[in-house]
This record gives C-alpha cells, sequence and structure tokens, in this order.
C-alpha cells in the first residue's frame, strides 16, 4: 500500500478533510490490493455524518440486541462511503486476479486491501461501464431488496423472482432521487404495469421524466387524489397496488400510505433522520389496513435467505445496469469530480449551496 495513500474523513460536524490512510493491519495471505477508480456519493445517507444528524454519531448499535443505546461513534468519522469501483493491483489469493475491477464497499479511499472472506467483493464484467460499477456491490442490491421484500408481502417464501411483486401491478415510487429512480428502474425491467415516481424536487422529477416515468408533484397536485382517481381495481379499492417510499423525510412516508389501495402495503427503502408527526397512523394506516415494511439491506425477507443474498442481488443490479446503462449513465450520474476537491463539493451539498443526484470522484486510474 503507497505510503502516501489517502482517505476522506468527517472531522467534526461541517468539516471534511483528508487523512493519510493508516497502515495496513491486515495480513497479506489471502488478501488483494485495490487501487481506487471511481467513489460514488450517497448524499442522502452521507451527509448526515457532515450535518451531525446520523443516529450512530449520539447512540451507539448493539447489533446483537438490535437496540440502540449507550455512546454513540462520534467524530471523526474514518470509514464512509458504499459506493466504490477499484482495480486489483496485487492480489494473494487465487479467487482474484490483478487487472480485475470490482465492485466494493470500503469507503472513499485511494487504496484498500480487501479480504474477500470478510469483505462484499462483486467482480465487474468486461461488458459493463466502470462507472456504473458503483452501484454494483450496495445501492443496487438496496433497490432490489426493495422488489424482493414487495414479492414476499405476495408470495411468502414461494418468490422465485424479483417480478413476483410489481409484474403487471400499478407502482409509485415517492422519492426521485438514486433510491428511487433505481427501484423505478427495477420495477419496469421485472413486469410493472405502471410506475410513477412522486417527488417535489424539479431536477429530480425532470430526470425521472428522461427514464421515462411518468411524475407527479406532491407540492403542486393532490398526488392521492390523482392517483386514486386513476388507478381503479374495483368499486371501494382503489390506488397502488404497491408503493416503493424512498425519501427520507416523513411527510413522503405519510403520502405513500395514502396513495396504497386497501390492504397494500408501503416498501420502505428511506433512512430517516428525524421524528414522524407527519405519518398519521390513525387515519389510511388504520382505516385501509395497510402494510409498512421496512427493506433494509442487512435482511433479506424472513425465509428467502437460503435463495437470495447478497451475491444474487448484486448480480440482478448487474442485468438491470446491462439494460438500461445507457440511461443511467447519460441522466442519474450528473457529476464527476475528481477526488482532491471531493471536501468542497461535500460541505457545498452540505450547506444547501449545490445540489447533484449523483455525485461521483475519480482517480487517476479513471481518468
Amino acid at each position: 500500500m503507497p505510503a502516501d495513500s489517502r482517505m476522506l474523513v468527517v472531522e467534526e460536524p461541517g468539516v471534511v478533510g483528508f487523512r493519510p490512510a493508516p497502515p495496513e493491519e491486515r495480513p497479506e495471505d489471502g488478501t488483494f490490493d485495490v487501487e481506487a477508480v471511481y467513489s460514488g456519493l450517497s448524499a442522502g445517507t452521507e451527509l448526515a455524518f457532515v450535518k451531525g444528524t446520523h443516529p450512530q454519531l449520539t447512540r451507539g448499535w448493539d447489533a446483537e440486541l438490535g437496540l440502540f443505546g449507550g455512546p454513540g461513534a462520534g467524530y471523526p468519522v474514518l470509514r464512509w462511503g458504499y459506493l466504490q469501483v477499484g482495480r486489483i493491483v496485487a492480489s494473494r489469493t487465487p479467487a482474484f486476479g490483478t487487472g480485475e475491477l470490482v465492485a466494493m464497499t470500503y469507503g472513499h479511499r485511494e487504496h484498500y486491501r480487501a479480504d474477500p472472506l470478510a469483505d462484499h467483493v462483486v467482480v465487474l464484467p468486461d461488458d459493463l461501464d466502470p462507472l456504473l460499477g458503483i452501484y454494483a456491490a450496495h445501492m443496487g442490491p438496496i433497490c432490489a431488496n426493495g422488489l424482493l421484500h414487495a414479492a414476499a408481502e405476495l408470495h411468502g417464501t414461494g418468490v422465485r423472482s424479483l417480478g413476483d411483486g410489481v409484474t403487471g401491478l400499478r407502482v409509485a415510487v415517492t422519492g426521485a432521487g438514486v433510491v428511487g429512480l433505481l427501484t423505478a428502474l427495477f420495477a419496469r425491467s421485472h413486469g410493472a404495469r405502471e410506475v410513477v415516481v412522486v417527488d417535489p424536487t424539479p431536477q429530480r422529477r425532470e430526470v425521472a421524466g428522461k427514464l421515462g416515468f411518468a411524475t407527479l408533484d406532491p407540492d403542486t397536485e393532490d398526488v392521492a387524489t390523482v392517483l386514486k382517481t386513476r388507478w381503479r381495481h374495483r368499486p371501494g379499492d382503489r390506488g397502488a397496488d404497491v408503493v416503493f417510499q424512498c425519501r427520507g423525510q416523513a411527510a413522503s412516508l405519510g403520502l405513500a400510505l395514502r396513495l396504497l389501495r386497501p390492504q397494500g402495503a408501503v416498501i420502505d427503502l428511506a433512512f430517516y433522520q428525524e421524528g414522524a408527526d407527519a405519518v398519521r397512523l390513525g387515519e389510511e394506516f388504520h382505516h385501509n389496513g395497510l402494510s409498512l415494511r421496512c427493506a433494509q439491506i442487512g435482511r433479506m425477507p424472513r425465509g428467502l435467505a437460503h435463495t437470495w443474498d447478497r451475491e444474487r442481488l448484486s448480480a440482478e443490479t448487474i442485468e438491470l445496469l446491462r439494460a438500461e446503462g445507457d440511461a443511467i449513465r447519460q441522466h442519474l450520474i450528473t457529476d464527476l469530480v475528481p477526488f482532491e476537491v471531493a471536501p468542497e463539493l461535500i460541505t457545498a451539498l452540505a450547506e444547501r449551496r449545490r445540489h447533484v443526484l449523483q455525485a461521483v470522484f475519480t482517480f487517476p486510474a479513471s481518468r
């Protein structure tokens, strides 16, 4: 590992900079070294560290008990980010070869020593644009897992395809960030009858439109009335068959519940950092007998863990990227920024002085 290798660090709220990467603690046997090619910014999750709103900063997470409590991790934040593509520059395992491009989740840094027994590694096929590989290891599987949860709502342990929860159905997606748009693309590619994307941000609705989706603005339209007037199943049964909620605002979750037909399910992929006063559980949720399912990437639907895993969701992602790669590259990835200026971009985003949909940091190996 080069002695001058750097990593991006959040020193304190609002302060982002570089530090020298610490010496590698992993032994060489069985590992491989990666040189960064691309590193994508997941604005919703990662800006929470910069703004100081991420719950793990102030409250510790007990993975065994599944509870928050106790002291949080605090600052500095040394490892963050999960949209990386790197090239293997030295391999000491027969499982991975020098020169291969891999998608991983090692954070914003120039070099990384990977342990294939501990790290999630996705070898990128030669026919895939390496830039699209930022979605293969984690972000794409997040969205695919949303479809998997929708399928499990309808078919339990009998799920055979991601399409089992959307094929022939009317789908609404609340939130037109990267998660929402990739989820909408997954739903359409797996046979959804209609997909409507709802978001208040004009730039994001514009991108959704360029990807071929109908859009609605919740700030200027009564979205629930529009969709429930349009989508009729039978008397007294109107609305979306399934809603994928992909915007980390309580108001968006409240709207998602209003869009559903009776006894439908909201599949929630959002990350909330504040309270949820806008979620009126005594209204549509109660009177329409609705369901709310969190599709967190760390968990497959119960009963499907033996047939579905992160590797399979990554494979599904690569198929989507092959089919929709040109459109994703043209419309979804909005900013390519040299790694050297990453602190300035992230600070501008946190302070709302700039808007991006998907920013990607580039490294010498990609230029």
